[in-house]
């Protein structure tokens, strides 16, 4: 996939922050879809759901949704074969959060 000729490679820099305010696009995507018919179907069939994305070069797509029963009900109908679950979003990592206490915690014993 990533010798694939039409995968775009003339991308301004941006920033995490400036990535997610774009909403997030994907240029491994369209390359992955246009040559695996299973990864095409799974995005067709979560965009009837929510805005259907892909992860990195395409272990997976998913969607976001505003609530736990949404994202639930958009399971409802998952095809044969197929398997689906609901992850909630962070916005900090908890590595972060992990990290922060230590600091505190190390930092209280000098």
């Amino acid at each position: 996939m990533f010798q694939a000729p039409e995968l775009t490679r003339e991308n301004p820099e941006t920033t995490i922050r400036g990535f997610l305010k774009a909403g997030g696009h994907n240029d491994c995507e369209p390359v992955v879809a246009g040559r695996s018919p299973e990864v095409r179907r799974a995005l067709a069939w979560l965009a009837e759901r929510g805005r259907a994305q892909m992860t990195g070069a395409g272990s997976c797509v998913f969607a976001s949704f505003a609530d736990r029963e949404t994202a639930l009900a958009a399971l409802e109908g998952l095809p044969p074969g197929w398997r689906g679950f609901v992850a909630r979003g962070l916005d900090r990592s908890p590595l972060q959060e992990r990290l922060a206490a230590e600091r505190s915690r190390v930092s209280g014993r000098i």
